[in-house]
């Protein structure tokens, strides 16, 4: 059965040259076989349809002959890369694996092999990740908290720099200094030289002349340490907050890794948060909403008094600006709202009873 270009390649007839250029490079790259995850299959399949496409002339056969193209002399079967132009792909001049002026193959595929100019990189520390349980008050003013967590850290012997105190560095002999390798990598595509970061040096091009007796070389052991964290006021629940080098320490002198904290902010008995914004239910005398007068409202961190206008109804709301939440960052406060409601009395006395059967009289 005849293949369709087009749709392998995820464009359409009226599609650019580079249009369908940009569809092969996105489509050679995800399937190449040397990455991992790649099906040499479908990238025969991509490189044959661009070969057919990026070609003008076997392009034109291909719209005129249609789903017959393949007997119609059009050179679709199998890639094997004979008469294909690289420079369609690459730029004129064709590739360079020695990293010349053709630079289109590491534009492709850097991210497959690693780039045929990478340099030494040494290890980065791994990442903590801490959950932090905050009261609503310390999520509203913001807390220091200290955590014991153990993990890599820096060997106080050598200070990091894996090397026994007193004792120098040489060159590497497996790099001879260079931090890197070589190797060849043959693909389907060719033999190319790849560049990938020394294993006895990890990168720095020298080794010690004698390895620190407390962490081996690596300049890193395992401790227990105690994390000193800030936490700003104004976090959520479900927020994290990034530390940067305060994680893992590195072997053989790499970056740390960073501290994330995720916080959970419990809930208030007496406030419900809603972003920035508190709310609160407080009961008052029936009296009291019918005459007016002042209630007493304690917000997140202070105490404020209230004005209740005369016939105030059950369950109406009052706004109180800025008595809410501090917002992330310092960007001011929420507002608290409060909701007054009636309170039914229990216990009455026997003159409590009778004044309210007058009032039930008078239909109140």
């Amino acid at each position: 059965m005849a293949k369709n270009y087009y749709e392998i390649l995820g464009v359409d007839k009226s599609s650019s040259a580079q249009e369908i250029k940009k569809a092969y490079r996105k489509l050679a790259h995800k399937y190449h076989p040397d990455k991992q995850g790649g099906d040499e299959t479908k990238f025969k399949e991509v490189n044959e349809a661009y070969q057919v496409l990026s070609d003008p002339q076997k392009k034109s056969q291909y719209d005129q002959f249609g789903s017959t193209f393949d007997q119609a002399g059009g050179g679709a079967g199998g890639f094997s890369g004979q008469g294909f132009d690289f420079s369609d792909l690459f730029g004129q001049g064709g590739f360079n694996f020695s990293g010349g002026s053709a630079g289109g193959f590491e534009d492709v595929f850097s991210d497959i092999f690693g780039g045929g100019r990478s340099q030494g990189r040494t290890q980065r520390g791994r990442d903590i990740h801490l959950e932090v349980t905050l009261s609503l008050k310390e999520a509203h003013e913001g807390v220091r908290k200290t955590i014991s967590v153990t993990k890599q850290a820096e060997c106080d012997h050598c200070h990091g720099s894996g090397a026994e105190p007193g004792s120098g560095t040489k060159t590497c002999p497996t790099c001879d200094g260079q931090g890197t390798i070589t190797r060849q990598v043959r693909t389907m595509l060719g033999t190319f030289a790849q560049r990938e970061t020394c294993s006895t040096c990890h990168g720095k091009g020298t080794i010690p002349e004698k390895n620190c007796t407390v962490c081996g070389g690596d300049g890193v052991n395992q401790k227990n340490e105690d994390l000193e964290i800030s936490i700003p006021a104004g976090m959520s629940t479900g927020q994290t907050l990034e530390i940067p080098g305060k994680g893992e320490a590195a072997p053989h002198g790499g970056r740390p890794g960073n501290v994330y904290v995720t916080v959970t902010v419990e809930n208030s008995s007496q406030f419900e948060r809603r972003g920035e914004d508190l709310y609160q239910t407080i009961d008052i005398p029936f009296s009291k909403l019918v005459l007016g007068g002042k209630v007493e409202v304690e917000t997140i961190d202070s105490e404020v008094t209230l004005t209740v206008p005369k016939q105030t109804q059950s369950g109406e709301v009052f706004r109180l600006r800025g008595k809410g939440m501090h917002r992330l960052h310092g960007r001011g406060l929420g507002d608290m709202y409060v909701t007054l409601r009636a309170q039914t009395p229990t216990n009455l006395s026997r003159k409590q009873k009778n004044l309210i059967k007058e009032l039930q009289k008078e239909g109140l």
